[in-house]
């Protein structure tokens, strides 16, 4: 085959090799990069400095707003250092005193308020301590806290002092607080003014009006007294408008005031007082009984073992030195636990022979509701229906009597579940069954040397009534309003009985305020001797 001319031939085209497309890739590429960081560099430099510009004066709102306690908190702040070192230097000056080293201890305490001076301003004035202000104080106190240093007064030392100075402030602390349950309890223990003149004045009234001894002669025969259809309720104290508060409360609350029966013991000073309050007062047409202790002549040393005690010089020099003896609460020296009333309540069959059941209350409780249905609960053949207080582990057995005697360990269980005299039934027939005014003769008796507890009536009324006491519902009887700040008022709402044990007595100026209305709304205000009594 013959080849064309050269001229007559077609021309050859020519591609462009591969490489060279990457490369302009490439470089287009890298030209839009360019463009854009240059675009970014100079928005950059438009808006860089006001950026600058607002973000400092926002740091220095917020630095101008942080109050003192954050500034002092601060580990970067003037004053945090000025007051570690102020706390140093206090602990330096107590060191210079105790050494004798009194020119130290000047200087460190004046350096001690300039600092202080200073942290006042500035918590006053809302700013940070500047350098110029904290300087000269931080160069001068820890020059002088490093003079104290190279005087001896090494970390060891500083600890050792510091200990005996925390030991010294800890007893001057239970010293207070001792002291100061000390005087609470005398508060607790004394008798109001107005209360004082209450008695004096109704006392007066006795002696004077024949015609009212007549009346309290005429009632004590009445057949309601003995009459066991009726609901009968016992108190035994001296303290006549407590007394009246319970049996106001009682009588408001009942739906047939008219069935209940009153039986009050109190003491001689005072029986002529209560007769003239409640013969001159109604109380709805509830009877009420007022009998003088003094009456009771079975009641003496050769039948109760407790008369015999509280009568004994041993029991009168225990009493008045217990103050004395630390390990023994202030609250045990109290009037009341040398009282034959606070023991009364363990003779309740002996006083009242032909009753069958009642309610005992005590002279610190206020009634709520109707008291009525307590006496047609089943004991289940137990002779005390009362609360258990055992909730909380310190009202356990064990808490009231001395478990290391075995008189005690042998016979009860230490974690046996403590209850509360204040609100009680009482089956006087079972009573009687059980002989339990024997059996707490004999723990009295057990106890002449203090040896399986201390005082009170309830230790006893434990033993006496161990495995014959009925728990009742709680709501029937809710104590602690004379001690205890915080109860629930859904608790004291639903309680038939609330319980003012404790020292903080209704009556009494250092009573809970929170609580007192709840007593108060029962006072008889209109009577004109307590009108007299209040303003005099």
């Amino acid at each position: 085959m013959r080849r064309r001319a050269t001229d007559y031939r077609r021309p050859v085209r020519r591609r462009l090799s591969c490489w060279i497309w990457v490369l302009l890739l490439l470089s287009l590429v890298a030209g839009c990069v360019l463009f854009a960081v240059q675009h970014k560099h100079q928005d950059e430099d438009h808006v860089e400095q006001p950026v600058r510009e607002i973000n400092h004066r926002n740091d220095r709102v917020v630095h101008e707003n942080q109050n003192f306690t954050e500034e002092i908190l601060s580990a970067k702040s003037y004053a945090r250092q000025l007051a570690e070192q102020m706390t140093l230097a206090k602990a330096y000056v107590i060191i210079a005193k105790e050494h004798n080293n009194l020119h130290l201890a000047w200087e460190l305490s004046s350096n001690i308020r300039s600092c202080q001076l200073l942290l006042s301003k500035a918590a006053m004035r809302e700013e940070p301590i500047s350098l110029e202000e904290a300087e000269p104080i931080i160069k001068s106190l820890s020059s002088l806290i490093f003079k104290a240093q190279d005087a001896h007064y090494d970390i060891a030392t500083t600890i050792t002092t510091m200990k005996s100075h925390i030991q010294a402030l800890e007893e001057r602390a239970n010293a207070a607080t001792i002291q100061s349950t000390v005087f609470g309890q005398l508060a607790a223990e004394s008798i109001p003014k107005n209360l004082q003149c209450i008695d004096i004045k109704l006392t007066a009234d006795w002696l004077q009006n024949k015609s009212m001894q007549e009346l309290a002669d005429e009632r004590r025969n009445s057949p309601r007294l003995v009459d066991n259809n009726l609901y009968h309720f016992c108190i035994f104290s001296d303290n006549l408008l407590a007394v009246s508060v319970v049996v106001n409360s009682t009588v408001s609350n009942a739906e047939h005031p008219k069935q209940l029966v009153f039986h009050i013991v109190t003491n001689g000073v005072k029986y002529g007082a209560m007769q003239a309050w409640f013969l001159s007062n109604d109380f709805k047409g509830a009877a009420i009984e007022v009998q003088n202790i003094e009456d009771f002549t079975w009641l003496n040393t050769s039948y109760s073992p407790v008369v015999k005690q509280l009568l004994d010089a041993d029991s009168h020099h225990y009493f008045f030195e217990i103050s004395q003896v630390t390990s023994i609460e202030p609250k045990f020296h109290n009037p009341k636990y040398l009282s034959l009333l606070n023991h009364l309540r363990f003779y309740i069959p002996e006083i009242y022979p032909q009753l069958e059941k009642v309610v005992f209350l005590d002279d610190d409780v206020v009634v709520q509701k109707d008291l009525t249905p307590l006496f047609s609960l089943d004991l289940h053949g137990n002779v005390n229906g009362a609360v258990e207080t055992c909730l909380e582990a310190f009202h356990r057995y064990y808490k009231y009597l001395n478990f290391s005697n075995p008189l005690i360990s042998t016979k009860f269980d230490p974690q046996a579940c403590g209850w509360a005299f204040g609100m009680n039934v009482f089956d006087l027939i079972a009573w009687r069954k059980e002989n339990v005014t024997a059996k707490y003769h004999y723990w009295q008796e057990q106890n002449v040397d203090k040896s399986l507890w201390k005082l009170g009536s309830l230790p006893p009324g434990l033993l006496a009534f161990y495995g014959l006491t009925e728990p009742l519902d709680r709501r029937w009887h809710v104590l602690g309003l004379g001690y205890d700040l915080n109860i629930d008022n859904r608790l004291i709402e639903t309680a038939a009985v609330i319980h003012f044990n404790g020292n903080m007595k209704p009556w009494l100026k250092l009573s809970i305020g929170r609580y007192r209305p709840l007593w108060e709304q029962y006072v008889n205000q209109t009577h004109r001797y307590l009108q007299d009594c209040v303003t005099s």
